[in-house]
């Protein structure tokens, strides 16, 4: 297995695991060290406010290894597509109408991937928002949890509405049952991961029980009246208080496409889940 990283990869690498130190815009080079390489998925990502400068490129980039491969590309795709009036189930086959401007990248990358078949061979794999691994970055461990030690926790939206999560180590699990289905598949597949549906109220709950509380948390609110008068001063702010819908629109995924596919995935108990996320973040109470 291969890992081309935008920067030296973090802690020891898996035996498994060879690293390539350089960048993944050098794409005949990237193409010539994965000769024989049957799957590429493509897990760049910029960061959060420099999507309209990056992402297409970056997409573009993993586009032309696979094509030079002729390796099957699977893409971690999310809800940004569907837009603002996003129904409560998110099928494969729902409607995308992006309403804000990382909800039309994304529907644009996509779209672009499902452009170049047959040329190209396509798997997106959907999931809401990510928890999970050792690393940082996520609503979990940068806002929700944060405090949790403290026997707080903040949730950015009403608590009486469904989002979607997707724990990372089942969410991996499900890219390689469909990676090992590579030679089968054709064209542009879309594909959803149903990961945990949870209420902010239902997640506070979990979490509490989850990071050794000895009473339900507190709870606490996004300041998203400052988080929308800073946003034309601070750049994180601004990308924020666009995607603030996602809180208030309840969604969940439809997984039963996936399971079509590779059938039963393992499913990690929530409270299971929670627990050793917030273990590695050094989250929990207890701790």
């Amino acid at each position: 297995m291969l890992a081309q990283a935008r920067r030296p990869l973090a802690g020891p690498v898996p035996p498994a695991v060879r690293a390539l130190d350089f960048d993944v815009t050098q794409t005949a080079r990237l193409a010539a060290a994965a000769h024989g390489a049957s799957v590429v998925i493509n897990a760049l990502n910029p960061a959060y406010t420099e999507w309209a400068r990056h992402a297409a490129a970056l997409a573009r980039a993993a586009e032309e290894v696979a094509l030079a491969l002729d390796a099957l590309l699977m893409f971690p795709g999310n809800v940004y597509n569907f837009g603002e009036s996003m129904p409560p189930l998110l099928r494969p086959d729902t409607a995308q109408r992006p309403t804000a401007r990382k909800s039309k990248i994304r529907h644009d990358i996509e779209a672009a991937m499902r452009e170049r078949t047959p040329a190209l061979r396509s798997v997106v794999i959907r999931a809401g928002d990510y928890f999970g691994g050792p690393g940082r970055g996520s609503w979990m461990d940068l806002a929700i949890a944060r405090s949790l030690g403290q026997g707080k926790v903040v949730y950015p939206g009403p608590r009486d509405r469904a989002h979607a999560w997707a724990y990372l180590p089942d969410l991996a699990q499900a890219f390689v049952a469909v990676a090992t289905r590579h030679a089968t598949l054709r064209g542009h597949t879309v594909l959803h991961f149903a990961g945990h549906t949870l209420t902010g109220d239902e997640l506070v709950a979990a979490l509490g029980d989850a990071g050794g509380l000895r009473q339900p948390p507190r709870v606490g609110g996004m300041p998203w009246w400052l988080i929308r008068a800073g946003a034309a001063l601070v750049p994180m702010w601004r990308e924020l208080a666009e995607m603030a819908y996602l809180w208030k629109v309840p969604h969940a995924m439809d997984g039963s496409a996936l399971d079509a596919l590779v059938g039963a995935l393992p499913r990690t108990p929530l409270r299971q889940a929670l627990r050793t996320s917030l273990d590695q973040l050094g989250l929990r109470a207890a701790a």
